[in-house]
């Protein structure tokens, strides 16, 4: 009796392995996963030289666990398992405290923080230099560091992080904004900010670089909400079921009368503050600005000043930059993490422009994306 359990219990595992890899090849291979917000990995050609060189073994490793089917049911199994079996405070560096997830950024990467300032220091350098520019840094903390903080996960000092930056890159006028954030100014189940939440940040980040005649507050915009729910990265990432966010965006008549031309092939091409079309796809934060953008140019023909700005930015620029149009009568906007620095006289002249560097620590701690 106890042999033919034994058997059949062998039987049944080999038949569910097999059916599994049956399942695998003949299924056509998804190319992106919405729960991760990442492409997956596609089967690699078999070749001699592949073979050979062990890429195709490496590769086809990538592509099995990829491809894995009901990998996201895995995947969320794991992590209740993580969560309420074993009561780990993390799953793969992602954790949740009153209802707000976010992803451990620890330790401080010294070496990167100082690479990325001699990043910054190198563009002054090569294009501000000899001019009438007026440079400005601006750091914005990590979600990990505001929640940390206050439930106890370590985090690193952002103190530390500034200077480093500061060190290197050389610019004085460091505009500080970290006692102006709180949890709830991001959304629930992302990394990212609100941008219904920082007219405040907009605010005092517009009139360090413009006086007294700038202001930002909430009152002075309409604000719309996206019908499309969002569920942010670090929720996907964690597979746990966390309620989705809601967008909500600001718009008034200027915003409204602003131009935007976008240079991320290197043909101008028509933009828009609000990308309502790219909101209803994959990510729905790609509303601000149209997403990941190399280079933008907004324009605002209400402006009466001949002011200028040129905004060196990450992902967190792109909802805040659209509050700052209202100063501006032209923003040039940056990321050089899809543009080469060299590259830069071939559309900016920089002249008086005021010069913002944006960056948050997630990506100055991992400043090779720069």
């Amino acid at each position: 009796m106890k042999r033919t359990n034994a058997l059949l219990t062998t039987l049944l595992f080999a038949a569910v392995l097999f059916g599994l890899a049956l399942f695998a090849w003949i299924s056509p291979p998804q190319s992106y996963s919405y729960a991760e917000r990442r492409a997956l990995a596609q089967k690699p050609q078999l070749t001699a030289k592949t073979v050979e060189n062990g890429t195709f073994m490496s590769s086809f490793d990538s592509y099995s666990m990829d491809q894995f089917p009901a990998r996201d049911g895995f995947r969320s199994l794991k992590a209740v398992l993580a969560r309420y079996v074993f009561a780990r405070k993390d799953n793969n560096g992602l954790y949740s405290v009153n209802g707000y997830v976010s992803r451990l950024e620890y330790p401080l990467n010294e070496s990167r923080m100082t690479a990325a300032g001699k990043k910054l220091r190198q563009i002054e350098d090569t294009y501000l230099a000899g001019t009438d520019c007026t440079a400005y840094l601006c750091v914005i903390p990590d979600k990990n560091i505001v929640m940390g903080s206050e439930s106890g996960y370590p985090a690193i000092d952002l103190q530390q992080a500034v200077f480093l930056v500061q060190q290197q890159a050389e610019i004085p006028r460091v505009i500080s904004i970290e006692d102006l954030l709180t949890a709830d100014d991001f959304y629930r189940t992302d990394q990212h900010w609100r941008q219904e939440a920082i007219t405040d940040i907009a605010d005092r980040i517009g009139s360090a670089m413009l006086g007294s005649s700038f202001s930002c507050r909430p009152e002075d915009y309409e604000e719309k909400t996206l019908e499309q729910a969002f569920t942010g990265a670090y929720a996907s990432q964690a597979a746990l079921p966390f309620a989705p966010d809601t967008i909500r965006y600001l718009t008034d008549p200027v915003l409204e009368a602003c131009t935007v031309t976008s240079y991320n092939t290197g043909v101008p091409k028509e933009a828009f503050v609000y990308d309502l079309e790219k909101a209803a796809g994959k990510d729905p934060y790609e509303l601000f600005l149209s997403g990941s953008d190399a280079l933008l140019v907004i324009e605002n023909p209400a402006c009466e000043e001949e002011k200028e700005l040129v905004v060196f930015r990450d992902s967190f620029g792109s909802c805040l930059v659209p509050l700052l149009a209202e100063g501006y009568r032209k923003i040039t906007v940056v990321d050089l993490r899809y543009l080469r620095s060299e590259m830069l006289s071939q559309y900016i002249e920089f002249t008086d422009q005021d010069v913002l560097f944006l960056y948050s620590t997630l990506v100055l701690n991992n400043s090779i994306a720069l």
